[in-house]
């Protein structure tokens, strides 16, 4: 099973690593478009290497999600990236969300449990 290890950001590059396969015609996607200037190198004989640098001009307000998949349209994983006061308004927008399908899924729960013991 192909599987992304993600290492992290460093000096504005993202690095991940492939490993139990060479799947083919991997890139990575920002918004529906192919990042430039990504780089996948072999590593061993089950192993890639993915090298994604984050241009400036592709930062802006908020969280930008990098979706990376492989020729045949598998999203082999994902990275994101926030940045400004943008990024705690998602964050909160996401929170307040959560809290919401919480409290639905208590009250279907409750429902549920009150039905079946009567």
């Amino acid at each position: 099973m192909v599987q992304l290890i993600q290492e992290g950001l460093r000096a504005g590059v993202w690095h991940g690593q492939v490993v139990d396969g060479h799947p083919t015609g991997i890139e990575v996607l920002l918004h529906g478009n192919p990042v430039a200037g990504v780089q996948i190198t072999p590593e061993g004989e089950h192993g890639q290497r993915i090298a994604v640098p984050i241009s400036a001009d592709v930062l802006e307000e908020g969280i930008q999600t990098f979706v990376i998949r492989d020729g045949s349209g598998h999203v082999l994983g994902h990275f994101t990236i926030g940045a400004g006061n943008g990024m705690e308004a998602d964050l909160r927008a996401e929170i307040d969300l959560l809290r919401a399908e919480l409290e639905l899924l208590k009250r279907a729960f409750r429902r549920h449990c009150a039905e079946t013991s009567a």
